[in-house]
């Protein structure tokens, strides 16, 4: 079963673990966004470069490059610092996305929350959850899914994190989603009623889920307490 996806390191974070040769890579990569970030500020409203192997910024090529210079385990959050330092346009991160590798959608994903886009990069997550890369399911109900899919794609990601066996762990915000979700314990209980009458067991991730979906809110507190 996969684990849920680890938190992202801070710059500070990484500075401790990476040797030499890998942070001064990094600085040099974090500089080259930081200018592209400066460019945009100073003329805003002009167009970035179009994707070309002529007009692409240098830091979108660091973005690929990062687990080749930074070890594939400090490469999801090399490229969200890259992403947040650059403030990366919905252009640049649909780029990314599409034309990256499962590693480098997956950066996009957990990165998303982080980059003041509003609800325009839901294809990115809608795209994700169409597909049977856990790493991928995993990162897309994280903190921007939480926050702008609808309840009934929402319910379907839950579903789908279920059917793949994406610890719900990796769902964000799940016991606020959850809560009272009369629509979402009936998707359960048919899902766990297909797994029973089929001789599967039913995940106790599912029960999990299904127990948030029958508690309530804590009242609020009165003055007296």
């Amino acid at each position: 079963m996969l684990t849920p996806p680890n938190s992202l390191k801070s710059r500070k974070e990484l500075d401790a673990e990476l040797g030499g040769a890998a942070r001064a890579w990094l600085d040099e990569a974090l500089a080259e966004a930081a200018h592209e970030a400066a460019g945009a500020a100073a003329t805003p409203g002009a167009p970035r470069p179009e994707a070309s192997p002529y007009a692409t910024p240098p830091w979108e090529l660091r973005y690929a490059a990062a687990g080749r210079h930074c070890g594939p385990e400090h490469a999801d959050s090399v490229r969200s610092l890259l992403l947040v330092e650059a403030r990366a346009p919905l252009s640049s991160v649909t780029r990314l996305y599409e034309q990256g590798t499962a590693a480098e959608r997956r950066a996009v994903l957990l990165t998303l929350h982080l980059l003041g886009l509003g609800d325009t990069a839901l294809p990115l997550v809608e795209d994700a959850l169409r597909a049977n890369d856990t790493r991928l399911v995993a990162a897309a109900v994280g903190p921007y899914g939480a926050d702008h899919l609808d309840p009934h794609a929402w319910r379907h990601a839950v579903l789908k994190c279920l059917f793949t066996e994406v610890p719900v762990a990796a769902v964000a915000r799940l016991a606020d989603r959850a809560r009272g979700d009369a629509e979402l314990a009936r998707m359960l209980g048919d899902f766990a009623a297909e797994r029973t009458a089929a001789g599967r067991p039913v995940p106790e991730d599912l029960r999990t889920v299904l127990a948030l979906t029958t508690s309530t809110a804590a009242p609020a507190p009165t003055e007296e307490s």
